[in-house]
């Protein structure tokens, strides 16, 4: 009776040992990562192929930030309009007169 009962529990041995074998066999020819254990791994997300170059390559490249008579032009029109809105008494506080300065003081 002992002999029959090792009997089934050597296939049950031999059958894990064939099916692990097969396992490692078809991830070594289709290059898949074996993970025994079950915890999470970012392999999936690292075998991706990075696509940084390709959107890159989809904007044009931008010649204002470049040049320096466009940048001179932009910075002269930007002080231009700081110096009306000024005139006008909507440019910014000057240091330390701010709304926050103002509420402290109250």
């Amino acid at each position: 009776m002992s002999f029959g009962g090792s009997l089934g529990s050597l296939k049950i041995v031999l059958a894990d040992a064939a099916l692990k074998g097969v396992t490692e066999a078809r991830a070594r020819i289709f290059g898949h990562i074996l993970n025994s254990t079950g915890q999470r791994s970012p392999h999936k997300i690292l075998r991706k192929k990075l696509i940084g170059e390709k959107v890159a390559a989809w904007y044009p490249y931008d010649i204002k930030k470049d040049d320096p008579l466009i940048i001179a032009r932009q910075e002269q029109e930007r002080l231009n309009k700081l110096e009306m809105l000024k005139r006008r008494g909507k440019g910014p506080p000057k240091k330390g007169q701010g709304k926050r300065a103002k509420k402290s003081s109250k």
